[in-house]
């Protein structure tokens, strides 16, 4: 029973993106392309894109440190589902 609002809010979607058609189809792409193309919003994404890049290399960076063997006992964790024995599974 929960398929039948599905399939019922498709066939309005569909409904009324076609009477909408084409001509709004590109209206709506029109007005993208004028937003998209607009030089403050190209600086805007430019730096956001450069302060992802900056926060994906400071993720990386802890991450490292989080996963860098410690320098103490010399002794490295066994994998998961490994034993920590001799290495021969047994």
């Amino acid at each position: 029973m929960k398929l039948l609002p599905f399939v019922l809010g498709v066939g309005v979607g569909y409904v009324l993106g076609a009477k909408a058609g084409r001509e709004r189809y590109e209206q709506l792409s029109r007005a993208y392309r004028r937003v998209a193309d607009n030089p403050q919003v190209q600086a805007a994404a430019g730096v956001a894109q450069a302060k992802a890049g900056e926060a994906v290399q400071a993720a990386v960076s802890v991450a490292k440190e989080k996963v860098a063997p410690s320098s103490g006992s010399g002794h490295q964790p066994a994998a998961p589902g490994r034993s920590a024995g001799n290495g021969t599974g047994r």
